[in-house]
């Protein structure tokens, strides 16, 4: 059985709503941050990307990084930007991108839960990263920005998020990005006793997008449980935000692979080898993009191809076997590229399907990379099926698109 619960968020005013939301931490580097929190003196990527105040070239992971996120975090609230609601409660939070719209639960998901595999996962998580997430969580005494996670569909909370969505929402913009953003609170105390009735009774959540995040919240958590004895179990830091989605809403988008070079070989050796485990078909100028799974297109030497793998490539009974990820790995990165390892390798990069297929062949037309490799998408029932089964996805496999807003909504551990 799963937890989701109430709790007491801090919230933006209404009319700075918009200006405050962020971009995630971990979705534009200090650079970037820095250009799009100027002159917004209430962009909240001073809290969750404080760098950006300090002198360019001060290192990300050093204690005055951390001290000036709590710094920054003490000032939105002394300053109102951010007011904590009176009561404990959930909020839906809808996103909307093109001709679709997702609607996700903000609540409060159990340590516990996650320590005891109740919140499954699919991907690895590096230790540094999961460290830095900590220090953040650890001197804000805050989770900052919610993590993103789904469950299987349930229509009773479809049906009161329908009732809550049907009214008008406390915030309601279109980010600079072009998302749509909407936010509701839920106040009725019975409709609140009722959802976390109902969250109750799904067995499993899955972390979507933030393991990491979601890692240091938990493991925080712990920490403070390990640090308390008179720990009851019902402390606040023994949960942590998050927004879930219902699976059948979420859309998982290409994360796609650009190569520095081709190993040593030449174009036509390069081409050679890959015909052994693969139909090569020549696309010419006009991008190609994969319509199917176990085809894969690539961009090389100013020409997309497609690459329809082969049936001894893959096994569609094997959680890890059905991916294309792992295919292009087996059969074309490791053998004839020489990229053994995917997280540690310099020579390969990733591309979210967000940028385009314009975006693989800028790299390579720049000089910058050799080749572009684009995937189909996974799906849904690919990551839940992995992570049912303990298994974990190879890096960079999936992409969420929209990305949550940070500063929406704050969870304090207090």
């Amino acid at each position: 059985m799963a937890i989701l619960k109430p709790f007491r968020g801090y919230r933006p005013p209404r009319d700075i709503a918009k200006d405050l939301a962020s971009r995630p931490y971990d979705v534009l580097n200090s650079e970037e941050a820095r250009i799009e929190a100027k002159d917004n003196p209430f962009s909240f990527l001073r809290v969750v990307k404080p760098e950006i105040e300090l002198p360019e070239g001060t290192d990300l992971y050093s204690q005055q990084v951390y001290d000036k996120a709590r710094e920054n975090f003490h000032k939105f609230i002394e300053k109102g930007y951010l007011v904590r609601d009176e009561k404990p409660q959930y909020y839906v939070y809808a996103q909307t991108w093109g001709d679709k719209t997702q609607y996700g639960i903000v609540g409060c998901a159990g340590v516990e839960d996650y320590l005891n595999g109740t919140i499954k996962k699919h991907e690895l998580t590096r230790p540094d990263k999961e460290e830095d997430r900590m220090r953040h969580v650890r001197v804000t005494n805050a989770n900052a920005e919610p993590v993103f996670f789904s469950y299987p569909k349930q229509e009773a909370i479809d049906e009161i998020v329908a009732g809550v969505s049907s009214a008008q929402p406390v915030y309601d913009f279109v980010a600079d990005d072009g998302f749509g953003h909407k936010l509701w609170v839920i106040d009725n105390e019975e409709m609140t006793d009722e959802l976390e009735g109902l969250f109750a009774g799904v067995d499993y959540f899955y972390v979507a997008d933030g393991h990491h995040r979601t890692a240091a919240a938990a493991l925080v958590g712990k920490e403070k449980r390990e640090a308390n004895p008179s720990h009851t179990g019902n402390e606040p830091y023994n949960f942590f935000m998050a927004v879930l989605f219902p699976e059948d809403q979420l859309t998982i988008i290409d994360y796609n692979r650009v190569v520095k070079d081709l190993n040593g070989l030449d174009k036509e050796s390069f081409l050679g080898r890959l015909e052994k485990d693969f139909l090569l078909e020549k696309k010419g100028r006009v991008a190609f993009r994969p319509d199917s799974l176990h085809t894969m297109s690539m961009y090389l030497g100013g020409e997309w191809y497609s690459l329809k793998a082969l049936g001894h490539t893959y096994d569609d009974n094997d959680p890890i076997g059905v991916l294309d990820v792992t295919i292009l790995s087996k059969c074309v990165l490791e053998p004839v590229l020489g990229i053994k390892n995917l997280r540690t390798d310099k020579r390969i990069d990733f591309v979210g399907g967000i940028r385009g297929l314009q975006e693989l062949e800028r790299r390579v037309d720049s000089g910058e990379m050799e080749v572009a490799f684009a995937l189909y998408p996974v799906s849904m029932k690919q990551l839940t099926d992995i992570a049912d089964t303990g298994n974990i996805m190879p890096p960079k496999t999936t992409w969420f698109e929209p990305k949550l807003r940070s500063g929406l909504v704050v969870n304090v551990l207090d």
